[in-house]
């Protein structure tokens, strides 16, 4: 049976009326399995994780997304996690019989309903359009604040949708993409600067790890800490224990040490397998040992 992954990310993580109503919208319709509602208020962003049926995760995604295109107005948006629009991003990830065209195919079907809703789209990743859109962070730089003047570029006609500001609405990024892992690691300090001196050692952009994204992000509800909140876009060259250990060692440096750690979403079987060999050498463990 063929089964494919979403991930919706949408704008808000503190309303919980609204996030059930998003919720509710998304089950109305033939079964899907519910992974995951992973909800951060610092971040006010929710991500809805679920799997099923292509056409069934298609047909849900339309509904979730409908939801809070209708209910969230970005014009009164703020969150620590940068963002582009009420439904911010959209992958798609293979997981079972599905090739990569094919997610791509619901993908598209997908971006034109958005469009149709008066959201501009972009595609980014194995579903991008042009070199220059693959990058998420390089799609959604500037944010929703710089949308409307980045809308006005060229370069930057949306792949669907209108090219005219949406200020309720913002924009939509989706793909398709690799199993991302949304990785998080809290730090004992109130030192903002600390924190940006760590992710420049760890993220690929700064001469850190390859496949590795990450920010420094002062917590609110969580006073004297500093997260250093990161996403892993191939684990299986960058895995999370190799990263984990190199922040652990960058923060020892200024006299921090590491709180707790947050894995946001669904986690693949075999990144976690890694972190099972490193810290247990359990080099003989099987993924057939596991169980429920």
């Amino acid at each position: 049976m063929k089964c494919l992954m979403a991930e919706v990310n949408f704008s808000e993580g503190k309303d919980k009326e609204l996030i059930e109503q998003v919720k509710e919208a998304m089950l109305d319709g033939d079964p899907i399995d519910l992974m995951e509602i992973s909800t951060d208020a610092d971040h006010n962003r929710t991500v809805v994780t679920f799997k099923g049926e292509p056409k069934a995760v298609l047909e849900a995604a339309k509904r979730l997304s409908a939801k809070a295109v209708e209910l969230i107005d970005m014009t009164k948006h703020v969150g620590a996690h940068p963002r582009i629009g009420a439904v911010d991003v959209v992958p798609f990830i293979p997981v079972k019989e599905v090739t990569v065209e094919e997610a791509i195919e619901i993908c598209r079907e997908f971006g034109k309903f958005m469009g149709d809703l008066g959201v501009p789209i972009y595609y980014y990743e194995d579903a991008a359009t042009c070199e220059g859109r693959k990058s998420l962070p390089k799609i959604r730089k500037g944010q929703y604040e710089g949308l409307e003047e980045k809308l006005k570029d060229p370069e930057w006609i949306p792949d669907e949708g209108p090219s005219d500001f949406n200020a309720k609405s913002g924009a939509t990024v989706t793909g398709v993409r690799f199993p991302l892992i949304a990785f998080n690691v809290n730090l004992q300090t109130k030192d903002l600067e600390i924190g940006k001196k760590i992710v420049k050692a760890v993220r690929a952009a700064t001469g850190g790890y390859q496949h590795v994204r990450a920010i420094a992000l002062s917590l609110e509800d969580r006073d004297g800490i500093v997260q250093v909140s990161m996403n892993l876009t191939n684990y299986e060259r960058t895995p999370i224990h190799r990263v984990f250990e190199t922040i652990k060692s960058e923060a020892a440096q200024y006299g921090v040490g590491v709180v707790d750690c947050d894995l946001v979403g669904p986690v693949p079987v075999y990144a976690l397998m890694d972190v099972l060999k490193f810290y247990l050498r359990t080099h003989g463990f099987t993924p057939e040992q596991l169980y429920m």
